[in-house]
């Protein structure tokens, strides 16, 4: 089935939460860095024009930069909707209020359609769907991340995350995988078992960080080789 944009949901983190949700450190930084599922963040492009080395991947990143910036205006309302219906899910003592939410948000997602045609044509924004195989060799990145999607989305089954995390230990030495729950913030049996799955052969770490908008999302997984 064609992937199509009207069903996807666009929103953008910007560095500084990306570097707290993955522990992220300036050695790290250095670092040959892999991001899956990165949507319209503005990671690559603000750790770019730190001449850091980051590649992302996404499926979206096939559509052009006026619709993805239009799918952006079209969900935004609804998403600061379901967000202010949901508030009490969330913890408001870093991000104050839905005004400035919206704002960190918003901001993020410009930056990312301002880079987006640039890098995309650097290669820094490559089209790609996991679990599917990358064009890259073993071993490409020191660093995989995904951000809100692998252990989240639990209803894509064990398969898929086992294929999926399986295709980013391959291109990458180490994956770090944030949050560790559900998008109503439960741990389920699934997550539990794909961990398992991975430690037999696999340095497995579950840490705390100090990064939790989400009540009770504050783990990453790290699973090295």
């Amino acid at each position: 089935m064609a992937f199509e944009l009207n069903s996807v949901v666009p929103w953008g983190r910007n560095i500084d939460e990306y570097r707290e949700m993955f522990l992220l450190t300036d050695d790290d930084m250095k670092k040959r860095i892999a991001g899956f599922g990165d949507g319209p963040a503005s990671f690559n492009y603000q750790a770019n024009l730190m001449g850091c080395s980051v590649t992302s991947f996404d499926p979206v990143y096939q559509f052009k930069k006026e619709q993805l910036e239009k799918r952006i205006d079209e969900v935004k309302d609804i998403v600061m909707e379901q967000m202010a219906a949901n508030k009490e899910n969330y913890r408001w003592d870093k991000i104050a209020s839905l005004d400035e939410l919206e704002a960190i948000r918003m901001g993020a997602m410009k930056m990312f359609l301002s880079d987006f045609e640039k890098g995309k044509a650097e290669g820094r924004y490559i089209y790609h769907e996991l679990p599917d195989r990358l064009s890259f060799p073993d071993d490409s990145f020191d660093i995989g991340l995904s951000s809100h999607f692998l252990l989240m989305y639990t209803a894509l089954g064990y398969d898929f995350h086992i294929a999926a995390i399986s295709e980013m230990l391959r291109v990458c030495r180490q994956v770090r995988i944030f949050p560790l729950c559900d998008l109503d913030s439960n741990s389920s049996e699934m997550i539990n078992d794909v961990i398992s799955y991975f430690m037999d052969r696999f340095t497995v770490e579950i840490i705390k960080t100090g990064y939790e908008f989400q009540k009770d999302a504050d783990r990453v997984l790290i699973i090295s080789k």
